[in-house]
C-alpha cells in the first residue's frame, strides 16, 4: 500500500499570491502544488511553477495537466528538464491528450477524434521519458518523426510522468509508460468546452482498475484522483443528495463512494479516503482547498504513521 501524496491546485491570484499559496500548501502538508493548462487571462502552466518552487523548499511541482497538442513533446523535455535543474530536482510533468474544444478552435488548431489525440499523447510519453532520463532521441512515429534530438537531462535520475486519460488503450499504455495514472473518470466535454459527464459509477472504477493493473505488466503504478469538491459538513448525505441534482444519472451510494468527492467531518473524509485506497489503490490525492483539507492530511498522515512498521 503507497503512502498518501497530497497536490493542491492553485487558484490564480498576483504573483504575490501565488508564492503565498504555495507557502501555506507547503505549511499545511501538501506535498505537491499544481497548475492547469487552459486558454485564458489567467496564468500558464509552466512559469508559475518555477515561482511556487522557489517560494517553498520541499514542496514538488507539477501541471495537472499539460495539454499535450498544445507542445511539442521535445520542446516540452527540454522546458521541464530545465525546470527540474531550477527547483533543485522537484518536477513533475502531468499530461494529457486535451479536451476543450473551444480553445483549439479560438486558436485554429484542428480538434481531432479521442482515439488520434490519445495516440499523439502516448508518442509523446515515450519521446518525453527518452528524453527526460538523456538519450538522444531518433523516430518516425505517426505524429512525431525526430532526427537526432537532444534535450538537458532531467536533474532527478527518473522525473515522474502522470498520464492523465480515459479509455482502455490509453489506460493501457499508460499503465506501460507513466508513473502515475491520473484517473479521469469523465464522459463527454458540454458545450462550454470545460464541464463534463461524469462516468464516476463504483464498478466503473472497479474495472478500470482491473484494467490498469492487468496491463501494468507487474510495475507498480501510482494512482491520483483530483476531488473535484471538497465541502465540511455535519450532514454529509444531505449535502451529498443536494449535490446529485447537479450530477446527472450518478446514484447516491456511487457519489458516496466515489474518490472524485470528499464530502463531511474532517474525520468522515479521512475515513473516505482511506476506503478508497484500500478498495482501488488510490493513494495521491489532488484537490483546490488549503485550509479545508489540512485536517484531513493530519488525520491521513497519523493512519500512515499507525500503519508503519
Amino acid at each position: 500500500m503507497r503512502p498518501f501524496r497530497f497536490g493542491y491546485q492553485a487558484r490564480g491570484g498576483s504573483a504575490d499570491e501565488l508564492r503565498d499559496q504555495a507557502r501555506r500548501a507547503e505549511a499545511a502538508g501538501f506535498d505537491l502544488i499544481h497548475t492547469y493548462d487552459h486558454l485564458s487571462p489567467h496564468w500558464s502552466p509552466t512559469l508559475p511553477l518555477l515561482a511556487m518552487a522557489e517560494a517553498t523548499t520541499r514542496l514538488r511541482v507539477c501541471p495537472l495537466v499539460i495539454n499535450n497538442d498544445f507542445h511539442h513533446p521535445a520542446l516540452l523535455a527540454a522546458e521541464y528538464a530545465n525546470l527540474d535543474h531550477l527547483s533543485g530536482g522537484r518536477v513533475e510533468l502531468g499530461i494529457g491528450a486535451g479536451h476543450s474544444f473551444t480553445e483549439y478552435a479560438a486558436m485554429g488548431l484542428p480538434f481531432d477524434p479521442p482515439k488520434v489525440r490519445k495516440a499523439r499523447l502516448a508518442e509523446a510519453v515515450e519521446v518525453l521519458r527518452r528524453l527526460f532520463d538523456g538519450e538522444t532521441v531518433s523516430c518516425d512515429g505517426q505524429h512525431y518523426q525526430l532526427h537526432e534530438v537532444r534535450t538537458m537531462r532531467s536533474l532527478q535520475q527518473r522525473l515522474p510522468i502522470m498520464v492523465g486519460v480515459n479509455g482502455p488503450a490509453a489506460l493501457a499504455h499508460a499503465a506501460q509508460h507513466a508513473d502515475t495514472i491520473g484517473l479521469m473518470m469523465l464522459g463527454r466535454t458540454l458545450a462550454d468546452g470545460q464541464s463534463h459527464e461524469v462516468r464516476w459509477e463504483a464498478d466503473r472504477l472497479d474495472r478500470t482498475i482491473a484494467h490498469i493493473r492487468s496491463n501494468a505488466h507487474g510495475r507498480d503504478v501510482e494512482l491520483n484522483a483530483l476531488v473535484q469538491r471538497v465541502k465540511i459538513t455535519d450532514d454529509r448525505e444531505a449535502v451529498l443528495r443536494e449535490d446529485l441534482l447537479e450530477l446527472d444519472g450518478l446514484s447516491f451510494d456511487d457519489a458516496a463512494a466515489t474518490p472524485f468527492l470528499a464530502y463531511g467531518t474532517h474525520d468522515e473524509i479521512a475515513v473516505h479516503l482511506l476506503r478508497c485506497r484500500e478498495r482501488w489503490g488510490i493513494s495521491y490525492f489532488s484537490v483546490r482547498s488549503i485550509d479545508d483539507f489540512q485536517p484531513v492530511i493530519e488525520r491521513l498522515r497519523m493512519a500512515d504513521s499507525a500503519e508503519a512498521p
